[in-house]
């Protein structure tokens, strides 16, 4: 039986005696019947695999969270994939033991392949596109469950090159020594320090005190050549949002805009956590960024 936190996540145990692992509220309705009578009686009955279940997808109670202690700047975790009683094919044991030609289990292990496999492919699919290129609540699951059709064509990307990162770096403290090691040649910090939240990623991650912050992201173009996108807000709770501008126009593919984005708090209390989501809307795309706003 799951407690509270561990909720509807049921996982796929090898249990020895006949079993079924149910989850917090099954759970809970079963030791209430336990408590009901002085002789309670249950049945297991087994009826396969049954697909549909309501509850999915959800984040895996033992999933990784954010805020990064590191970098509380940047959202974590980026994207979420299938990582719970995955059935796959199981390689040959060593001592060769055992030899299941199959195994259901849970955890990085499987989300890991997963995302990856589907990284390839969209590489294969845009060749020209550079590992940072995405497609544009939170702490526990990102952007959301990955769709790798919807990936495959996103309509706007946010574009990370390599040098991107070492201004970023520099805002997190690093010596110049120290990001030098890192990228193997001279580094120097003291005209290219960005901070953290500065960085062109698809998701906003703000530490919002009384002082209205602004930052900057740049999108390019890969879905249709002449299209106009408009942007829409879901406003963060006691958050004011402000996109400059509005409307942004392409004429032709990887055409780059830029836009600046401004946070202003309107009542954000301290010891508080709020989200919302920045949309650019065109005919046939959405692309969705996430906001999450923590007291600084």
């Amino acid at each position: 039986m799951n407690d509270q936190p561990n909720g509807f996540d049921t996982l796929a145990d090898a249990h020895v005696l006949p079993a079924s692992h149910v989850g917090f509220v099954a759970g809970e309705a079963i030791k209430a019947y336990l408590n009901s009578t002085k002789s309670p009686k249950a049945t297991i009955l087994f009826s396969g695999t049954i697909f549909g279940n309501p509850n999915a997808p959800q984040v895996a109670s033992f999933s990784s969270r954010g805020p990064s202690l590191a970098s509380p700047g940047i959202l974590k975790p980026d994207i979420i994939g299938p990582g719970v009683n995955i059935l796959a094919a199981w390689s040959v044991s060593v001592d060769n033991i055992t030899n299941p030609p199959f195994n259901m289990i849970s955890g990085t292990s499987m989300s890991c392949p997963h995302l990856s496999g589907i990284a390839a492919l969209l590489k294969n699919a845009h060749p020209d596109c550079n590992e940072q290129l995405q497609p544009a609540n939170l702490f526990d699951m990102g952007a959301g469950h990955v769709n790798p059709v919807l990936a495959a064509d996103p309509g706007l990307v946010y574009d990370l090159q390599p040098n991107d990162y070492i201004p970023y770096l520099c805002g997190l403290g690093y010596k110049d020594s120290e990001i030098s090691g890192l990228i193997q040649r001279k580094a120097h910090c003291g005209n290219v320090t960005i901070p953290e939240a500065q960085l062109n990623y698809p998701s906003f991650s703000i530490r919002l005190g009384s002082t209205p912050l602004t930052y900057s992201r740049t999108v390019t173009n890969v879905g249709r050549a002449n299209s106009v996108y408009v942007a829409k807000v879901v406003l963060p709770r006691g958050v004011n949002v402000k996109v400059h501008p509005e409307r942004i126009v392409f004429n032709r593919l990887k055409q780059k805009a830029t836009f600046t984005v401004t946070f202003t708090s309107k009542g954000f209390s301290a010891e508080t956590y709020s989200q919302g989501f920045l949309y650019w809307l065109t005919k046939g795309y959405v692309v969705r960024s996430p906001i999450a706003v923590i007291s600084a």
